[in-house]
């Protein structure tokens, strides 16, 4: 796979993620983005979930996953950044499938009161996702760094790390927020705007 086919699985990754993000808000009534999770927007009780998961979280997962388990090879001399690929790979890429395979229950039942199969499942790979994946990206960035490639996307790398990791804690903090939705679309953000930026840096790099 060769560095444009590599680039295009990020940006099918990031589309097949943010277009189901707003639509699924935009089909259920007196949906809050601000302060509802994205994961309630295709709940088991949703008219259109079903739709969003198939067409939209599971496909977003598996481009992601492809992404990052074929950009290992555009970095051969460094086991930090192929260990930060592995575990992206594995904790989002990986983790969306599942979590677009067992969706949680209606209003993804935030004081987790009698939770189905389905919902434990989802908050134990959510919980995963949201805890290792800042680390990830942080890793990359300490490997970019550490074999000399570009300052920028070391720099965006261990910023993104680090600005998903206070999203995370403060999701994890108070799960019941007023901001929680808002939140949660921040941290996905600074997830998915790494993405494009290394997927970007590895299409346009020559001799990396």
């Amino acid at each position: 796979m060769n560095r444009t086919t590599t680039f295009w699985f990020a940006l099918l990754g990031a589309l097949f993620f943010i277009v189901p993000s707003i639509l699924g808000g935009l089909l259920i009534v007196d949906y809050n983005h601000i302060q509802q999770f994205i994961s309630e927007s295709y709940a088991i009780d949703t008219q259109y979930g079903l739709y969003l998961r198939i067409l939209g979280y599971i496909p977003s997962g598996i481009f992601t996953s492809i992404f990052a388990i074929s950009a290992m090879k555009f970095f051969p001399k460094s086991n930090w950044i192929k260990l930060g690929l592995l575990g992206f790979a594995l904790c989002y890429g990986i983790a969306t499938i599942i979590v677009g395979i067992f969706p949680c229950d209606a209003g993804c039942n935030k004081e987790f009161i009698n939770p189905s199969i389905s919902q434990i499942i989802h908050n134990i790979i959510g919980a995963l996702t949201y805890l290792i994946t800042p680390i990830c990206l942080i890793i990359i960035g300490l490997g970019l760094k550490k074999d000399k490639y570009g300052k920028n996307i070391t720099l965006i790398s261990i910023i993104c790390g680090i600005a998903a990791f206070v999203f995370s804690f403060l999701i994890s903090s108070n799960p019941a927020g007023d901001f929680i939705g808002l939140q949660q679309r921040l941290l996905e953000a600074s997830i998915l705007f790494w993405l494009l930026n290394f997927a970007l840096y590895i299409k346009n790099q020559n001799n990396v």
